[in-house]
């Protein structure tokens, strides 16, 4: 199987699975990581997903024997990863890159469009498409939201590769630890969004990155609204009276 979904809890783990390629993206891969995320969708019980790599390496970007096809075929293929995209910003639950060993073109894309990222010391990432004649056209589209304009074309059209120090400066991932804590951190800021109400996790992550295409007033004024109508429900009642009781 080249993706993997296994459950921990209320933590799921999608696992990409093809360490003899350092995990590099298939369209069958993309397919399966579609269909893994839109059951995870339906899935209350999950809280949280964390997405990694097996072998030692998050994800080497699109398998370039693929875009050696028919253009359609590299359309479809493409149209794959934009789905996946869509299906991550889109997903109830909040997703986490744990990101060891190379995260470059693709999974470098794949790092920027998840929710959060926790990296080792020792991994590397990077827009490296045009060291082989072809720019990162859609990986520069994530990360350039991730890291700002400048720093994402600099990446794109030198095609150096920065270590997990530098993607923290710039934003890209969250927190960089050893390589041997790399596992443990990761479940750690799982486990703390999983211990939060699943209405509150989903609401909030869907008005964030909704909020972010308006402008400042129009984005603080949907903030009111939506405020508004979640200070009715069951869990934001039950949480607030639980503080003023100094009950959990």
């Amino acid at each position: 199987m080249e993706v993997l979904f296994e459950r921990d809890g209320e933590i799921g783990h999608v696992v990409l699975n093809r360490p003899e390629k350092k995990n590099a993206l298939s369209s069958n891969m993309l397919a399966k990581l579609n269909e893994i995320f839109s059951e995870i969708a339906e899935d209350r019980t999950v809280k949280v997903v964390v997405l990694r790599g097996n072998g030692g390496n998050f994800c080497s970007g699109h398998d370039l024997k693929e875009l050696l096809n028919d253009p359609l075929d590299v359309r479809r293929h493409f149209e794959l990863c934009g789905r996946l995209m869509r299906a991550i910003r889109n997903l109830p639950q909040p997703v986490i890159a744990e990101v060891e060993g190379y995260a470059v073109a693709g999974g470098c894309q794949l790092v920027a469009a998840c929710d959060l990222a926790v990296a080792s010391e020792e991994a590397k990432f990077g827009l490296p498409g045009i060291r082989l004649g072809i720019f990162c056209f859609t990986p520069s589209v994530f990360v350039s939201r991730n890291v700002g304009v400048k720093r994402a074309f600099e990446l794109a059209i030198t095609g150096r590769l920065i270590d997990a120090k530098t993607a923290l400066e710039w934003g890209l991932v969250n927190e960089v630890v050893e390589k041997d804590r790399l596992r443990e951190k990761t479940l750690e800021l799982a486990k703390t969004i999983a211990g939060y109400d699943f209405d509150a996790i989903s609401s909030g992550k869907r008005f964030f990155y909704a909020q972010l295409e308006m402008s400042e007033f129009g984005a603080l004024e949907f903030g009111i609204n939506t405020i508004s109508l979640y200070s009715a429900s069951k869990s934001a009642r039950d949480g607030i009276r639980a503080f003023l009781e100094r009950r959990r």
